[in-house]
């Protein structure tokens, strides 16, 4: 059960892994052995293509959430391969190599959805070690298959570096780049600035401004806006920490109130993005170079705490410095509602839900069973509890299936808010259904030892089998 004071607990389970593996030297990494940084003092964020605060919800009918990456690889940033998720956790391959520049290296890759239909990513252009004075561009319809647009020269006067260029699309429509630069004098103090296009084809630019208030020596700005508050998070090149800070107007001034391990993700890290969850939570995302993994954390507060990072199952040790974009697609999966239903494994399919003992279990079922049997196995499907968009499960009793310490129960709604999110689910595509935890995010509804439990998605088809059902009707 989850608890407004104690929303994450720590779970043991055979199946809650990260994947990690070996990963190149990241850029930032060497800079060290390069350059002695001064101390300094704040941060902020790019957004790529939120306008505003993003919807949260579940999904509507006959539509599914889906979440599009664009990393380069740990293995080589002359390419991008593109993922996509439809929780925000499990990646999934959509295409590999699926853009490679006409010159130089592809890296750091924002991406977002314009008003013209297509979507644009912009890139770092070289590698760490090159002089780095443009960004690059290009477009695909279809996120599949992309066209190089052109190379921008960042008119910053003698200019070193320009990385990191992150999408954010204000509230008022505006498409804005913010990009970590430095200069010849000092090639490895970087400083974020702010580019605004003044075109609708996203060719003219604004000339760069300095973000009031973050100050040299931050990289990998990333922003979100909530409401008329910017929220900024950068990594501070001294501390090797995302701090965070907040401002009413895009450019700034900002003011930094968190520094240091403020949010328990630890240090060397960098390359943060945002994105808002159907649940409403908010989900970070960020590079853990110095050990070759990829992290996540939530927050359900509006960043005053965060989860426990966790590494990102399938791409953690593949995918490097990412954004995220989240869109609501036609599609998904779909339920009826207000109907009787069996639940029937998507790979046992001999075997079905079955309330014991008030526990969820998942025994095999025949249409030689008894009555006792095959009513302990059929539950009406509702709207859910915490969000119509999702699904909750009640028996012939009229209690509702739902988590506690991550095990699939029937109890009695008492009406709370912490029951109605434990008793809701987000459907979401596997073999057939899978169902996500609503206030558990890459969580999911999985036999274990034919015993129903709530676990982590570990990337593997196995997960992905062994949480699939199929709504069947009764014997």
């Amino acid at each position: 059960m989850i608890t407004p004071e104690n929303p994450y607990r720590p779970v043991t389970s055979a199946d809650a892994t990260g994947a990690s593996g070996p990963f190149a030297p990241s850029r930032r990494s060497l800079l060290r052995a390069m350059a002695a940084l001064p101390v300094s003092a704040l941060v902020v964020g790019g957004l790529p293509g939120l306008l505003g605060t993003a919807s949260a919800a579940a999904p509507p009918r006959g539509s599914a959430t889906r979440y599009t990456i664009v990393p380069f690889l740990n293995s080589n940033d002359g390419t991008v391969n593109v993922y996509q998720s439809d929780d925000a956790t499990d990646f999934r391959l959509l295409k590999a190599s699926a853009y490679t520049p006409p010159a130089g290296r592809i890296r750091d890759a924002s991406v977002f959805k314009h008003t013209d239909g297509y979507y644009y990513i912009t890139y770092t252009t070289h590698t760490w070690q090159d002089t780095s004075t443009t960004i690059g561009f290009a477009r695909s319809s279809d996120r599949s298959n992309w066209t190089f647009l052109y190379d921008y020269t960042v008119p910053i006067a003698n200019l070193s570096r320009a990385w990191a260029p992150e999408w954010f699309v204000d509230s008022d429509g505006s498409v804005n780049i913010i990009v970590s630069c430095s200069v010849t004098s000092n090639e490895w103090i970087f400083t974020p600035y702010l580019l605004k296009a003044t075109n609708s084809a996203l060719t003219a630019w604004t000339s760069p401004v300095a973000l009031s208030g973050i100050g040299a020596n931050h990289i990998d700005t990333f922003i979100v806006k909530i409401g008329s508050t910017y929220h900024a998070f950068t990594k501070n090149e001294t501390s090797k920490y995302i701090e965070y800070a907040t401002s009413t107007a895009l450019a700034g001034p900002y003011t930094i109130s968190r520094t240091g391990n403020w949010a328990g993700w630890g240090g060397t890290r960098e390359g943060s993005a945002l994105i808002q969850l159907d649940n409403g939570a908010w989900r970070i995302f960020f590079d853990g170079y110095g050990d070759g993994s990829y992290y996540y954390s939530d927050s359900y507060d509006t960043f005053a705490t965060w989860s426990a990072p966790k590494a990102l199952p399938s791409i953690s040790g593949t995918a490097r410095h990412f954004t995220v974009l989240k869109e609501t697609v036609s599609g998904g999966v779909t339920l009826p509602t207000g109907v009787t239903r069996y639940l029937q494994s998507g790979n046992f399919t001999t075997r079905y839900w079955q309330e014991q003992s008030a526990l969820l279990n998942l025994p095999v079922l025949t249409s030689s069973s008894t009555t006792a049997e095959k009513q302990a196995s059929t539950f009406t499907i509702v709207a859910g509890l915490a969000d119509a968009n999702g699904y909750s499960f009640r028996n012939a009793a009229g209690n509702y299936l739902r988590h506690w310490d991550f095990r699939g129960r029937f109890d009695a709604n008492d009406g709370s808010s912490t029951f109605a999110r434990d008793a809701t689910f987000i459907a979401r595509t596997g073999t057939s259904v899978r169902l996500e935890s609503y206030n558990y995010p890459g969580y999911y509804l999985r036999h274990y030892n034919y015993q129903l439990r709530v676990d982590p998605s570990n990337g593997t088809d196995l997960f992905r089998q062994d949480s699939s059902f199929v709504a069947v009707t009764p014997f």
